[in-house]
Protein backbone atom coordinates (compact mmCIF):
# COMPACT_ATOMS: atom_id res chain seq x y z
CA UNK A 1 0.00 0.00 0.00
CA UNK A 2 1.63 3.57 -0.99
CA UNK A 3 0.75 5.96 1.41
CA UNK A 4 0.53 10.16 -0.08
CA UNK A 5 1.81 12.16 2.27
CA UNK A 6 -0.20 15.84 1.59
CA UNK A 7 2.04 19.02 1.36
CA UNK A 8 0.96 21.59 3.26
CA UNK A 9 1.84 25.22 2.02
CA UNK A 10 1.68 27.82 4.24
CA UNK A 11 2.97 31.94 3.36
CA UNK A 12 7.00 31.13 4.03
CA UNK A 13 6.83 27.05 4.55
CA UNK A 14 6.49 23.89 2.49
CA UNK A 15 5.80 21.08 4.42
CA UNK A 16 6.53 17.69 2.80
CA UNK A 17 7.15 13.64 3.29
CA UNK A 18 10.70 13.43 4.15
CA UNK A 19 13.32 11.71 1.61
CA UNK A 20 16.34 10.23 1.36
CA UNK A 21 17.70 13.52 0.08
CA UNK A 22 16.84 15.40 3.22
CA UNK A 23 18.97 12.45 5.30
CA UNK A 24 22.81 14.75 5.31
CA UNK A 25 20.98 18.30 6.05
CA UNK A 26 18.54 16.51 8.98
CA UNK A 27 21.95 14.81 10.31
CA UNK A 28 23.43 18.44 10.50
CA UNK A 29 20.72 19.96 12.12
CA UNK A 30 20.50 16.84 14.89
CA UNK A 31 24.06 16.99 15.49
CA UNK A 32 24.09 20.57 16.74
CA UNK A 33 23.97 20.11 20.72
CA UNK A 34 21.50 23.64 21.04
CA UNK A 35 18.87 21.99 18.61
CA UNK A 36 18.41 18.89 20.65
CA UNK A 37 19.86 20.18 23.97
CA UNK A 38 15.44 19.49 25.36
CA UNK A 39 14.67 16.36 22.98
CA UNK A 40 14.82 13.04 25.16
CA UNK A 41 18.26 12.18 24.57
CA UNK A 42 19.79 16.28 25.15
CA UNK A 43 22.59 14.99 23.30
CA UNK A 44 23.59 15.48 19.51
CA UNK A 45 21.91 12.62 17.89
CA UNK A 46 24.40 10.69 15.61
CA UNK A 47 23.92 9.61 11.72
CA UNK A 48 22.67 5.97 12.62
CA UNK A 49 20.13 7.18 14.88
CA UNK A 50 18.94 10.23 12.65
CA UNK A 51 19.09 7.56 9.59
CA UNK A 52 16.39 5.30 11.83
CA UNK A 53 14.21 8.45 12.97
CA UNK A 54 13.98 9.19 9.29
CA UNK A 55 12.66 6.32 8.65
CA UNK A 56 10.43 5.96 11.78
CA UNK A 57 8.95 9.47 10.17
CA UNK A 58 7.85 7.68 6.87
CA UNK A 59 6.65 4.54 8.82
CA UNK A 60 4.33 6.39 11.12
CA UNK A 61 2.34 8.05 8.27
CA UNK A 62 2.06 4.26 6.86
CA UNK A 63 1.07 3.31 10.03
CA UNK A 64 -1.14 6.30 11.46
CA UNK A 65 -1.98 8.48 8.20
CA UNK A 66 -0.28 11.71 9.76
CA UNK A 67 3.37 12.10 10.80
CA UNK A 68 6.84 14.13 10.47
CA UNK A 69 7.06 16.98 7.49
CA UNK A 70 10.14 17.80 5.71
CA UNK A 71 10.49 21.83 6.06
CA UNK A 72 11.48 24.03 3.39
CA UNK A 73 11.91 28.09 2.80
CA UNK A 74 9.41 28.29 0.06
CA UNK A 75 11.60 30.93 -1.38
CA UNK A 76 15.14 29.23 -0.73
CA UNK A 77 14.37 25.71 -0.61
CA UNK A 78 16.37 25.56 2.22
CA UNK A 79 15.80 22.59 4.31
CA UNK A 80 14.72 23.70 7.47
CA UNK A 81 13.79 20.90 9.96
CA UNK A 82 10.53 18.75 10.50
CA UNK A 83 7.19 20.15 12.12
CA UNK A 84 4.26 17.50 12.37
CA UNK A 85 2.25 15.13 14.28
CA UNK A 86 3.88 12.22 16.56
CA UNK A 87 1.59 9.82 18.42
CA UNK A 88 3.55 6.05 18.36
CA UNK A 89 2.65 3.35 20.73
CA UNK A 90 2.93 4.39 24.30
CA UNK A 91 2.25 8.26 23.55
CA UNK A 92 0.05 9.63 25.80
CA UNK A 93 -1.94 11.62 22.64
CA UNK A 94 -1.64 12.77 19.42
CA UNK A 95 1.37 15.86 19.97
CA UNK A 96 2.59 18.65 17.66
CA UNK A 97 5.93 19.02 17.64
CA UNK A 98 8.61 21.19 15.65
CA UNK A 99 12.82 21.03 15.52
CA UNK A 100 14.06 23.61 13.13
CA UNK A 101 17.71 24.03 12.44
CA UNK A 102 19.29 27.12 14.58
CA UNK A 103 19.12 29.41 11.87
CA UNK A 104 15.72 29.46 11.65
CA UNK A 105 14.56 30.25 15.20
CA UNK A 106 12.84 33.54 16.24
CA UNK A 107 11.35 34.11 12.86
CA UNK A 108 8.19 33.04 13.65
CA UNK A 109 8.75 29.67 11.39
CA UNK A 110 7.95 26.99 14.03
CA UNK A 111 5.03 28.54 15.13
CA UNK A 112 3.74 29.14 11.16
CA UNK A 113 4.46 25.43 10.37
CA UNK A 114 2.71 24.07 13.86
CA UNK A 115 -0.59 25.80 13.22
CA UNK A 116 -0.69 24.38 9.62
CA UNK A 117 -0.08 20.67 11.40
CA UNK A 118 -2.26 21.59 14.31
CA UNK A 119 -5.41 22.73 11.36
CA UNK A 120 -4.39 19.29 9.56
CA UNK A 121 -4.74 17.54 13.27
CA UNK A 122 -8.22 18.85 13.45
CA UNK A 123 -9.67 19.17 9.65
CA UNK A 124 -8.04 16.16 8.24
CA UNK A 125 -7.25 13.13 11.03
CA UNK A 126 -10.72 14.45 12.86
CA UNK A 127 -8.57 14.92 16.44
CA UNK A 128 -10.46 16.19 19.43
CA UNK A 129 -7.38 17.03 21.19
CA UNK A 130 -3.66 17.72 20.52
CA UNK A 131 -0.76 17.83 22.96
CA UNK A 132 2.97 19.24 22.78
CA UNK A 133 5.76 17.58 25.40
CA UNK A 134 7.86 20.54 26.23
CA UNK A 135 11.23 20.25 28.57
CA UNK A 136 10.19 22.50 31.51
CA UNK A 137 13.24 24.68 30.38
CA UNK A 138 12.42 24.92 27.00
CA UNK A 139 11.02 28.62 26.91
CA UNK A 140 11.44 28.79 23.53
CA UNK A 141 8.81 25.27 22.58
CA UNK A 142 6.82 26.38 25.60
CA UNK A 143 6.05 30.35 23.28
CA UNK A 144 5.31 28.07 20.41
CA UNK A 145 2.67 25.99 22.20
CA UNK A 146 1.29 29.35 23.43
CA UNK A 147 1.01 30.78 20.14
CA UNK A 148 -0.54 28.30 18.39
CA UNK A 149 -3.51 28.33 21.16
CA UNK A 150 -2.14 25.47 23.17
CA UNK A 151 -2.37 26.00 27.48
CA UNK A 152 -0.49 24.67 30.04
CA UNK A 153 -2.64 20.87 31.20
CA UNK A 154 0.15 19.25 33.61
CA UNK A 155 3.28 17.91 34.13
CA UNK A 156 4.37 14.04 33.64
CA UNK A 157 7.06 11.64 33.52
CA UNK A 158 7.65 10.92 29.90
CA UNK A 159 10.25 8.59 29.17
CA UNK A 160 12.32 8.90 32.26
CA UNK A 161 12.43 12.49 31.81
CA UNK A 162 9.49 15.21 33.34
CA UNK A 163 7.82 17.38 30.74
CA UNK A 164 5.21 19.86 31.00
CA UNK A 165 2.03 18.79 28.68
CA UNK A 166 0.62 21.83 26.98
CA UNK A 167 -2.56 20.93 24.98
CA UNK A 168 -5.57 21.90 22.94
CA UNK A 169 -9.14 20.41 22.01
CA UNK A 170 -10.52 20.97 18.95
CA UNK A 171 -13.49 23.60 20.42
CA UNK A 172 -10.33 25.80 21.35
CA UNK A 173 -9.11 26.26 18.49
CA UNK A 174 -8.58 29.29 16.45
CA UNK A 175 -10.19 29.63 12.92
Amino acid sequence: MTVVIPVLETERLLLRGFTQDDFEPFATIVADREVVRYLDCGEPITREECWRGIAVFIGHWHLRGYGWWAVQDRRTGDFLGRIGLYNPEGWPGIEVGWLLRREAWGAGLATEGATAALDFAFDVVGADHVISLIDPRNARSIQVAEKIGERYERELEHRDKRVVVYGIHRSAAPR
